[in-house]
């Protein structure tokens, strides 16, 4: 006899693990996802969106039928331990590195018997990562960086975002707060921080809603800071550099090399031609 490998039937709570599972052709194991999912566009249009971030429909997920439910964060504990208490299996990854999100791509394609393709899939991802690495290391120049992840109260940018700005080129301005896995320890109580930390470029990504340049330049003592003053001020969205998954290492990679190569580029010109006048 037979037996079927892994699950069957999966909701996916956050973004990650459908964007996986699409990738690693197995999407049919997919009965509901989150209602944020943009990636890959086609999910959002073939299975039923059960779930936010913060909260779940718990009577939806439950008619669905799951034999298994992926999640991530401490966040969404409440959200599991309504499911665990109705019999459901649920796994809740924690992860919060480049590494570490590696290593997510490894372990939900084992839980679907599809350990050859995930490995296969890593090592496209890797190659990437470090395509941009190699491009990064040429740079004349590597900027300061501050990543704001959210704007009320500012927060910065979490280990794999930093890591991943330092990757593309990039010095991220508060190392000692990337380190921290909750939100509440990377938030800045004085602006000043950053005018003091006089980043080159300023990214915002302000989780689900739309990074406003004029406000962030308009907050007292910023026109001091370099990016502020060079216009160096730019949205990441957050679909492709927040979600701890391929999509942050593919496209979030990627559009922060973009925006750290071009200044690097200017401002290593202009570094050269003084030199020669």
């Amino acid at each position: 006899m037979r037996y079927p490998t892994g699950p069957q039937r999966i909701v996916c709570l956050t973004e990650e693990p459908t964007e996986v599972l699409y990738a690693l052709g197995e999407q049919d194991r997919i009965v509901g996802i989150s209602g944020f999912t943009v990636r890959p566009p086609r999910a959002r249009k073939e299975k039923p969106k059960v779930s936010a971030f913060t909260s779940a429909k718990i009577d939806q997920i439950l008619a669905l039928e799951p034999d298994f439910v992926i999640g991530f964060s401490d966040i969404q504990a409440d959200i599991a331990r309504e499911l665990i208490a109705a019999g459901v299996e649920v796994w809740i990854s924690n992860h919060r590195s480049v590494a570490g999100i590696l290593d997510y791509v490894c372990r939900l394609g084992a839980l679907v018997g599809a350990s050859d393709r995930a490995a296969a899939y890593v090592r496209k991802i890797m190659a990437h990562l470090e395509s941009i690495e190699r491009a990064a290391g040429a740079l004349p120049k590597r900027p300061l960086v501050y990543f704001e992840e959210w704007d009320e109260p500012m927060i910065t940018g979490i280990r794999w975002v930093a890591e991943l700005v330092r990757t593309a080129g990039g010095d991220d301005v508060f190392p000692e707060h990337a380190g921290m896995p909750l939100a509440r320890d990377r938030i800045l109580a004085d602006p000043a921080e950053v005018v003091r930390a006089a980043p080159d470029i300023i990214f915002g990504s302000w989780c689900g809603k739309k990074f406003r340049p004029d406000r962030v330049a308009a907050r007292p003592g910023w026109a001091a800071i370099p990016a502020v003053r060079d216009g160096e001020l730019h949205e990441i969205k957050s679909p492709i550099i927040l979600q701890p998954g391929p999509a942050a290492l593919l496209d979030g990679i990627t559009a922060l090399h973009t925006v750290i190569a071009r200044w690097s580029n200017d401002h290593g010109t202009s570094r050269r031609s003084e030199r020669r006048s």
